[in-house]
């Protein structure tokens, strides 16, 4: 597995003048400039987007917990930033719907199972529509290109099976977008890309067996070779087996995920 998709630095240089928190333990302390420097609008705004991406980023990676608050200073401490960023940033994932708003501040969203049923239900549909549209119009091709860098990598999981890990769900995703965007309809991509962050707080704890890692391996390989070599009924009914016959199945993951992810938070 790319370890890279998983570090990431938190202090962020703050151009805003004036003493800046201290940054996180284990972090380098942030240089603020005896002068004031030049502050300018793109500068601002790039802070801004970098708080931003960085906490979305640990919101949707299970960073935090599901009852753990989402304090403005200790944020700023451990992005190494002022305030202000980090409100806007938690403005912003509360528009996004990926955190909301509880007793005495703000804690990441946590889907109920009917609204997660929902969600799976809507994520079937995407991931099937990217192959069935190419069965229905032949003038659809999946990019060859595309296809053949993802089987790369599954190749190479398949050969050295990852370590299971709740953040393989990243792997997972990547997947499942790549085989969407190889079908060339880049809404159809950007709808199961937002549906699968929305989600992922929950299947990321489908992940925790060496089974279910191997068998996603398997599994992954197996559709996307039947698209490549033109065998779509094949890849279709592949995929349609992967990710739920049924909404029987489709409850019973999401009944899984949810238990899973209650049993290993409360173990925190």
């Amino acid at each position: 597995m790319d370890s890279t998709l998983y570090t990431r630095p938190d202090a962020i240089p703050d151009p805003h003048p004036g003493t800046a928190p201290t940054p996180a333990p284990g972090t380098a302390p942030v240089q603020v400039p005896v002068t004031a420097p030049n502050r300018t609008a793109s500068s601002v705004a790039s802070l801004r987007e970098a708080v931003y991406a960085r906490l979305r980023t640990a919101v949707l990676d299970g960073d935090f917990g599901p009852r753990e608050r989402l304090a403005e200073m200790r944020l700023a401490r451990r992005f190494g930033v002022s305030r202000t960023p980090v409100r806007e940033a938690l403005a912003r994932l509360l528009t996004d719907g990926l955190i909301e708003r509880g007793d005495g501040g703000f804690f990441v969203t946590i889907p109920n199972l009917a609204q997660l049923k929902d969600l799976y239900e809507l994520r079937v549909t995407l991931e099937l529509r990217g192959v069935a549209r190419a069965i229905e119009d032949p003038s659809v091709r999946h990019d060859p290109a595309v296809l053949g860098a993802e089987l790369e990598r599954w190749y190479a999981m398949r050969a050295q099976p990852p370590a299971p890990d709740p953040r393989f769900v990243v792997q997972d995703e990547r997947f499942h977008a790549e085989l969407s965007r190889a079908s060339g309809n880049p809404a159809l991509t950007d709808a199961l890309v937002a549906v699968g962050e929305r989600i992922r707080r929950v299947r990321m704890y489908d992940f925790l067996t060496r089974d279910r890692v191997e068998t996603t391996i398997s599994e992954h390989i197996e559709i996307m070779e039947f698209v490549r070599d033109g065998r779509l009924g094949d890849g279709h009914r592949a995929l349609r087996a992967h990710v739920g016959d049924s909404m029987a199945v489709v409850l019973e993951r999401a009944r899984r995920a949810m238990t899973q992810m209650a049993l290993h938070t409360d173990r925190l």
